[in-house]
């Protein structure tokens, strides 16, 4: 059974449709702040939303549906590359994404802010990948 992924699709979506925003918008424009913001806050809901819904694809890997559930973030994706889902390289950039908003977290402000909007463009692009290898259903 394959794995619904039209939320996170939305949420990519909009994730892009505020990084283009943000681009055409100049730094002294009140709406720059805006789809800053925007595109920080919807980064951090694809990030959640991939690590949950690659829990569930890596089930058929595990004996039980709880023992994949327990993974934890990092752990989902190494998995994943261990068994051929997504490459290593893949793994630690998304270690990388995961990390980046560890930090954003719990440092508030402009310059981490704009640490997270340069993975932007990358993090888009593995995003819509990670989000085909989920939707492709169970190998099990």
């Amino acid at each position: 059974m394959a794995i619904n992924t039209d939320f996170l699709n939305r949420c990519i979506g909009t994730l892009e449709t505020a990084c283009e925003h943000l681009r055409r918008s100049g730094g002294d424009d009140p709406l720059h702040d805006i789809f800053r913001a925007a595109a920080v806050k919807e980064f951090e809901i694809v990030l959640e939303q991939c690590g949950s819904l690659l829990k569930k694809r890596v089930r058929p890997y595990f004996a039980s549906n709880r023992q994949a559930d327990r993974l934890t973030f990092k752990d989902a994706f190494r998995h994943a590359a261990r068994h051929g889902l997504i490459s290593v390289e893949a793994s630690e950039r998304w270690f990388a994404y995961r990390d980046n908003r560890n930090d954003t977290a719990h440092n508030y402000g402009e310059k981490f802010a704009e640490s997270t909007l340069l993975l932007l463009p990358d993090f888009i692009e593995d995003a819509r990948e990670l989000a085909r290898v989920i939707c492709e259903g169970d190998d099990g």
